[in-house]
């Protein structure tokens, strides 16, 4: 072996063990933030967070670069390294993680288009779950007749400075729940046991004992959130239903801070809670969104290996700015930007590249879709329906690119496929279309109190997820309420200006009028109506302008992943 493969390999292993050791010091700051309501502190914790791995990737890739000289980008020393790499991490825990971290390396230095197996650990061959031998560290409550004494244990053993405020109230609440839920499935076996992960969830304002309730030949999730109000401790909300727990874990919210010490653990968990849930998405609302781009990877190479389908265009109106495309039996939808955008859009590539990455950045708040970046993905060009190849080719041209028989995508997002509202409206229901247009209003006041401003309101920038919530996924108009001067819309002077097609006005670039977003939503008229009567102060300026006056005093402002019937959310604190 070459002298200075050694010192590489050791140099990519110690940057990830201070990578994780710097990802953990983080995490573990968030009891802190929750039991002093350090709501902005807790903000800034999840960005710096979230940095964290492009950070270290780069540094490592500048040391490297350092350390060979003129020969970091010789492929026969770099097989050595990744050789040593792979026998020096050999009994790690989630070793999985370490080789994800070695081909971040290796592909931003090489540039590699694909996989280069000589260079990197191929994702398809990377099963965090497939060496899982242990459990995740759990505290078990057995049930001895008591409800009542077995969830005072369970809520007892929550270790905070604040005091609670009725903890003998919050015990209640959790078991008028418990027996309500039990009572509803017809269950009439007795808990046997209660087993709750041992570290606390934290999310933005809310703190969460995650575990499972078990009997004799049932198991129910369990996740508890806990909330610090002016008063105390409290018991804010008990899910019980698989639906509700994946709306919690969903892929629209954003990551758990938890101090987790084999995160493929606490994965197969998890699993156990919500089965449906995809690995990639666990893995990325645990805050490994690295490792959770890599297992989507293997997900869609797994489907794909195993369907006959072909990439099609993605149901719903064309977009302006983006090629949507799929796979129709596979449940997340590929984007890529075009190379120009038509009328009326005046956006540019890197103001969309931009506004990806405020949303990666930002709280989504179960309101927007957490869009992965992938870069040089290559797939056979034959996978590809003619039409959707033809359009990729000739409107797509700075980013897709034939290479022999393939298709090569040096820049895409994927995101979790989800109905668009618009399309959702005409197969529903009535009553399903009902409360889809109430959770639309929703959706905007959700995004309004996290200072986002959607700027598109067409219901074809929506989607409906599984469990029937509205997510907003168009994100090239978007921008921050904060940003915008909401204006009330001027009275016309005469007829003549009512009718023009144009407005008569002066319109500033930031000016909006709230007054207007009614027009743009194509809902029937009982569903319009339902909607002005729930959210019709979101078609005002007055509520814009109070929500910016909030935000911009420094307020923080809750959005929590359950009560879905709440129409006004209240401010943290």
């Amino acid at each position: 072996m070459t002298d200075i493969a050694a010192p590489a390999s050791r140099r990519v292993a110690g940057a990830f063990v201070e990578y994780n050791a710097e990802f953990r010091a983080i995490t573990r700051r968030a009891p802190v933030r929750f039991d002093s309501r350090d709501w902005k502190g807790g903000q800034r914790d999840a960005v710096e967070r979230i940095e964290l791995y492009d950070r270290f990737v780069a540094s490592t890739v500048a040391e490297l670069k350092a350390l060979l000289g003129e020969r970091a980008e010789d492929r026969a020393l770099w097989m050595e390294i990744r050789a040593d790499f792979a026998e020096r991490i050999g009994g790690l825990p989630d070793a999985e993680f370490t080789k994800t971290f070695f081909s971040s390396i290796s592909r931003r230095l090489f540039g590699t288009v694909g996989v280069a197996p000589d260079l990197e650990f191929v994702a398809t061959d990377l099963d965090p779950l497939a060496h899982v031998t242990s459990s995740v560290v759990t505290n078990t409550y057995i049930n001895h007749g008591s409800l009542a004494l077995l969830f005072e244990d369970v809520l007892g053993d929550v270790r905070f400075h604040t005091p609670w405020r009725d903890l003998d109230n919050s015990i209640r609440h959790v078991i008028t729940e418990v027996q309500a839920h039990l009572d509803t499935r017809g269950e009439q076996r007795s808990v046997q046991r209660i087993e709750v992960i041992r570290p606390v969830f934290y999310q933005v304002f809310r703190a969460y004992i995650v575990g499972r309730i078990v009997g004799r030949g049932f198991l129910v999730p369990l996740v508890i959130a806990l909330k610090n109000s002016d008063g105390g401790l409290l018991v804010d909300a008990v899910m019980l239903a698989e639906g509700d727990v994946s709306i919690v874990f969903s892929f629209s919210r954003s990551y758990f801070h938890v101090d987790l010490e084999h995160v493929a653990e606490a994965v197969v968990f998890l699993r156990s809670l919500v089965p449906r849930k995809p690995v990639s998405e666990l893995f990325t609302v645990l805050g490994r969104a690295k490792q959770g781009k890599t297992e989507r990877y293997r997900e869609i190479m797994r489907h794909l290996a195993d369907t006959p389908d072909r990439f099609v265009h993605a149901p719903g109106e064309r977009g302006l700015v983006m090629v949507c495309f799929a796979l129709p039996s596979f449940d997340v939808v590929f984007k890529v930007i075009r190379d120009r955008f038509p009328y009326p859009k005046s956006a540019r590539r890197e103001d969309v590249l931009a506004k990806y990455q405020l949303v990666f950045r930002h709280d989504r708040a179960g309101r927007l879709v957490d869009a992965q970046e992938f870069r040089r993905l290559r797939f056979p060009m034959a996978l590809f329906a003619p039409e959707l190849l033809a359009e990729l080719l000739a409107e797509a041209s700075l980013t897709v690119r034939e290479a022999g028989e393939h298709l090569v995508f040096d820049h895409m997002y994927i995101e979790r496929r989800m109905t668009p509202l618009n399309l959702y409206l005409r197969a529903a229901s009535p009553a399903a279309a009902g409360q889809a247009a109430l959770d639309y209003g929703q959706c905007i006041r959700d995004l309004a109190y996290t200072n986002i401003f959607p700027g598109d309101l067409l219901l074809k920038n929506f989607g409906v997820t599984r469990h029937g919530r509205v997510i907003f996924y168009d994100y090239d108009e978007l921008c921050l309420v904060t940003d915008c001067h909401f204006r009330d819309l001027p009275q016309a002077a005469s007829l003549e200006d009512e009718m023009r097609g144009e407005p008569w006005f002066y319109v500033g670039e930031h000016d909006v009028f709230p007054e207007t977003f009614i027009n743009f939503v194509g809902f029937d008229d009982a569903q319009r109506a339902a909607l002005l009567r729930t959210h019709g102060e979101i078609f005002t300026s007055r509520f814009w302008r109070q929500v910016q006056r909030r935000l911009q005093d420094g307020e923080v402002l809750e959005v929590l992943p359950y009560h879905p019937h709440r129409v006004r959310v209240a401010s943290a604190g």
